[in-house]
């Protein structure tokens, strides 16, 4: 039998969670303005979970968790703040759902900022306990007594994505601190297990050499309490991954929004299962009177009432309040250090690119690097990271499995323990698996969270077409990549410029994918030259969102001019398409897409009165594309052509063969060809 004192403080929360839930319903014309959902049927199992943690421990909840949030010393009112959405919403300042939390109290588990993306919180978790695993291999002290866990809930329905299993495989394979508690209620929202799964997540797991899987009933609250206190011991000490399968009833509606009345066949059967008589018995059982319990429900009772009243008055959220904390503040804001400094050769766009990095992991003990074969064997297949796993050792500088959505999403995790990850996907073609975590939890982390989980990392893309790579190694993917709002995105031209943003992506605080063109890493394509350089100084950084003038033209009365902007591969382009004619044609690089360096755009084309804008994308709908009509926008009365765009041809995918290729992408020709119609308009 549990101690009196934890069945009293259990019964306090779990009272408190099944009256919010109970109000909500006799309220639904107020609380219905947002969708929500409760922990009615789960409370058991969540409120024991919630007991166990410790405020150096690290907690993924998921959106039916509040009786969890409970337990770790979340108010009543400060749930309620968010379900109504008000401005001073602890976790998201009105942005987000109900029990959609993000929490960095210091007395309390950390949360990073969770999305509504079902089982998608398994790998940024996995990334934290990754985090760990990190720090204690390399000797990064620890000044808890007792060592953290990470706790990631998860929905049984939630663990048939494919996500999941990179999450579990990377857990096993590292022996990660990180208990999955999966709370299988047996429904997805309308379709139930015997529909959409093969097996349960606790025979699932047994797939996974290395995760201990145990099977219990969540909605005994003594039950769930014992298993959990000896599992999470276990992580503590033994530092290995566990998975808890915890069977709980669903008592209330899958959300506000979709009723349970609408499909439910079982509803009495699931009433059957209620955790909260079983916990009153246990209480009876202990030795608390009738009188006591009542007691507790009334104190219980009064507390959401009088919160519930108070949220209601709450202040909402102001129109301004909609344009803070897309990103955090960088202290990167002006160009640092030497550029050019005497050598005695250059050093090609990789080797920078590669030095840079050396250069931070020597400074920096939380620095990272990791992908698919970026590890001692390989080095990288462009041999980006050659070298490095040998001066660092296999801990900092480490092989993934194929597992782009894990590569990308773990860096979340791992920023929020306190680290710079620095990963790689290895084609720009392979990013595909990895978008859904750059979008649901890379990029709305900080905004979504109001600015207490900015995520820290460096995603590196080799790109673009370079050698005959066919369909599947040549693509340009920018225009995806920037119509996801919350990412920085560069795409130097040259060593120095590569160099320079690495160090400051490396500084600043939010999420920045570089793109680096194949073509330019070696400067092996002919007219590349100018990718080559002398390497810059230990200490050279390079702001985003400022562009380069790479040739730069007066201001001419009577001579025809134009401005050419591009960035990667079109900057070489465009330098040989223009070099006899370097007085008519300044070209801008734009080094970064995201921040855009709109003045120097804007006054290069009113300077020259015509824009080509060069990429190495097909032009339908692309990046390129909207930026020709935002110049076209800001800069009309100034125009005496319109601004046009080249960019490769548009179809489905860059063909193998090499004359193919040759027809499909542009070249020095193609460019020159464009700029000679524009000069005569």
């Amino acid at each position: 039998m549990l101690d009196k004192n934890i069945l009293k403080k259990a019964f306090s929360i779990m009272a408190t969670a099944k009256t919010m839930a109970e109000l909500y319903e006799d309220n639904f014309k107020i609380v219905s303005k947002y969708v929500h959902a409760t922990s009615r049927g789960h409370e058991a199992i969540q409120i024991a979970m919630a007991m166990q943690l410790l405020p150096q421990d690290y907690a993924f909840p998921y959106y039916r968790d509040d009786a969890m949030l409970l337990g770790i010393g979340m108010r009543p009112y400060d749930l309620m703040l968010q379900l109504m959405a008000k401005k001073d919403d602890p976790f998201s300042g009105g942005r987000t759902y109900y029990c959609h939390p993000s929490l960095k109290d210091a007395d309390k588990p950390k949360i990073p900022h969770q999305s509504s993306a079902t089982g998608m919180q398994a790998i940024p978790a996995t990334g934290a306990a990754m985090g760990f695993w990190y720090k204690e291999n390399i000797g990064i002290q620890d000044v808890n007594e007792l060592k953290p866990i990470v706790v990631c809930s998860l929905g049984d329905a939630s663990v048939t994505e494919g996500e999941i299993a990179e999450a579990f495989q990377m857990a096993a394979l590292k022996q990660l601190p990180i208990l999955y508690l999966v709370q299988d209620n047996g429904w997805d929202i309308s379709a139930n297990a015997a529909e959409t799964r093969a097996q349960n997540a606790f025979e699932y797991a047994k797939g996974f050499h290395g995760i201990e899987a145990i099977s219990i009933d969540g909605a005994n609250f003594t039950e769930s309490y014992l298993a959990l206190e000896k599992v999470v011991k276990t992580i503590r000490e033994e530092r290995r991954p566990f998975l808890v399968h915890a069977k709980v009833p669903l008592l209330n509606h899958h959300t506000s929004g979709v009723r349970m009345e609408w499909y439910r066949d079982d509803l009495e059967e699931a009433k059957s299962r209620d955790p909260y008589p079983v916990l009153i018995q246990q209480l009876l059982d202990a030795g608390f009177s009738n009188e006591e319990i009542e007691n507790q429900l009334a104190v219980a009772s009064a507390t959401v009432q009088e919160d519930f009243i108070k949220a209601q008055q709450a202040e909402d959220p102001k129109p301004e309040d909609l344009f803070t904390h897309d990103f955090a503040p960088t202290p990167i804001t002006e160009e640092v250090g030497e550029r050019n400094p005497s050598r005695e050769e250059k050093v090609v766009m990789v080797d920078c690119a590669l030095f840079a990095v050396e250069e931070l992991m020597k400074k920096h003990s939380e620095c990272l690097l990791y992908g698919q074969d970026v590890g001692g064997r390989l080095g990288g297949v462009f041999r980006e990271a050659a070298t490095l796993a040998q001066k660092f050792g296999d801990e900092r500088v480490f092989n993934t499995p194929i597992q782009e959505a894990f590569i990308v999403g773990s860096t979340v995790g791992m920023s929020a323990v306190g680290l710079k990850p620095i990963v790689e996907v290895q084609f720009a073609d392979y990013i595909w698996p990895g978008l859904n975590q750059l979008f649901t939890e890379v990029s709305r982390s900080c905004y979504l969270s109001n600015g207490k989980w900015p995520v820290s990392m460096i995603l590196r893309v080799p790109i673009g077409a370079y050698g005959s790579g066919g369909p599947y190694h040549s693509s340009s993917v920018e225009s995806v990549l920037t119509n996801i709002r919350g990412i920085k995105i560069a795409y130097p031209s040259n060593g120095a410029d590569l160099k320079g943003l690495m160090k400051a992506a490396y500084y600043d605080p939010n999420p920045v994918v570089i793109l680096e063109h194949k073509g330019l890493y070696w400067s092996k394509v002919k007219g590349t030259d100018f990718a080559r350089v002398n390497e810059p100084s230990e200490d050279y950084m390079l702001p985003f969102g400022k562009a380069n003038i790479v040739q730069e033209i007066w201001e001419q009365e009577t001579a025809e001019t134009m401005s050419v902007i591009t960035y990667g591969m079109g900057v070489h382009w465009a330098l040989n398409a223009s070099s006899d004619i370097k007085n008519q044609v300044e070209i801008i690089d734009l080094r970064t897409l995201y921040p855009l360096d709109e003045a120097t755009i804007f006054k290069s084309v009113k300077k020259a009165k015509k824009c080509l804008v060069v990429t190495e994308e097909p032009t339908n709908n692309s990046f390129a594309r909207s930026l020709a009509g935002l110049i076209q926008e800001k800069c009309f009365k100034h125009l005496d052509a319109p601004v046009m765009v080249i960019g490769s041809e548009n179809m489905p995918a860059i063909p193998l063969n090499s004359t193919l290729e040759f027809t499909m992408i542009p070249n020095v020709d193609k460019v020159r060809k464009k700029i000679d119609e524009i000069l005569k308009y």
